[in-house]
């Protein structure tokens, strides 16, 4: 027996050395007890993983949950599962595609018809390292869903936010952010070689920036934005990263992944603290990595470059630059025209006039 004590002794502290390492990187759950019954959440990609385990923790805290998803048929069975486990009948699955702006703003307008107040919104959804594939409307995907598709969601229903204030929006961030550049030159990878990670860490950057940018222009308003970098979460965030792909990833090092990595349940907990807790009642423009706030990559604190990002978003997505409204629709003679130009040879002249525009 003498001989399996220290293999079992090891085997007992790498083991209880990774638990607790565990527990000090997930940084537990929300303490806040606040309920939200009377509230609604409006929850980008709530159908699987952070999103869906956000939607469940906050309609188990009385909310009125809708989650805007792409695969309709998944979001319905998510919404089933979570009214099921919640016994909340307030759970509700609406269509939305961030690679498309005519998706988004149609679901924009089921919200702001149909919904008497957004208290929260919650920009989760997000695509990370994927080939070099295109939105709808011609944008670089990553840019297209994680940045450019949740900045024109979020201008669509501030004025459902603010008459709801005191409001929250919630942006899904990444610690990736720190080694991202936004390239005004080449926002959607068409000059140079495509570089799924660099174009990924760019879309994260801009979540920052852009979250520190709205709170600036929503002084005032009671509505407050802050960005969160969740942690490490199991999730299907990470399916074109090839992680698991191999023998040995797969055999060896995927029982340490998953005693290091979060559930989706733990994951959710640091988007849950912002959206209800009592301590977050105001505070607004901050960056926070799972439940601390934690000051952001130099380059998310250039206000120049955060403004720009703005004005150039505003542009490509057809928002004017005043009032967030959307811009009037283009005679029919132009649309026309417009319908037969090649999407990325129109998406590549909207893009030069808006850098051209701000001085670039």
């Amino acid at each position: 027996m003498s001989r399996y004590i220290l293999p079992v002794s090891v085997f007992g502290t790498v083991f209880g050395c990774a638990v607790l390492l565990k527990n000090h990187v997930t940084g537990g759950r929300c303490s806040s007890k606040a309920t939200i019954t009377g509230k609604t959440v409006v929850i980008t990609g709530a159908n699987t993983g952070i999103g869906k385990g956000t939607a469940q923790e906050l309609a188990t805290r009385g909310g009125r949950i809708i989650m805007g998803c792409r695969d309709m048929e998944k979001c319905e069975a998510a919404a089933k599962e979570i009214r099921g486990n919640t016994l909340n009948p307030h759970v509700y699955a609406c269509h939305l595609d961030l690679a498309s702006m005519k998706s988004i703003r149609e679901f924009a307008e089921i919200i702001k018809k149909k919904e008497q107040r957004v208290d929260v919104l919650i920009n989760n959804a997000g695509v990370m390292r994927c080939p070099a594939w295109k939105t709808e409307d011609g944008f670089d995907m990553q840019f297209g869903v994680n940045h450019l598709g949740h900045f024109l969601l979020t201008n669509l229903l501030l004025d459902k936010l603010k008459e709801s204030a005191p409001s929250r929006v919630i942006n899904l961030a990444s610690l990736a952010h720190i080694v991202g550049k936004i390239d005004f030159e080449d926002l959607n990878w068409e000059k140079k070689k495509f570089d799924t990670k660099q174009a990924y860490c760019q879309s994260k950057l801009a979540n920052v920036l852009f979250t520190r940018e709205l709170a600036k222009r929503l002084q005032g308003t009671g509505v407050t934005v802050n960005a969160v970098h969740p942690g490490v979460v199991a999730t299907e965030l990470g399916r074109h990263t090839g992680l698991h792909q191999s023998k040995f990833s797969s055999s060896v090092l995927s029982p340490f992944f998953s005693l290091l990595v979060k559930s989706p349940e733990l994951g959710a907990q640091p988007i849950v603290y912002l959206a209800v807790s009592e301590e977050m009642e105001g505070v607004t423009g901050c960056y926070y990595d799972v439940m601390t706030e934690k000051e952001p990559a130099p380059q998310a604190l250039d206000e120049e470059v955060a403004c720009k990002l703005w004005e150039v978003s505003s542009r490509l997505v057809g928002l004017e630059e005043e009032g967030q409204a959307s811009m009037s629709n283009p005679p029919a003679e132009s649309q026309s025209k417009a319908a037969q130009t090649d999407p990325a040879q129109k998406h590549g002249q909207n893009l030069g006039a808006a850098v051209s525009a701000v001085g670039l």
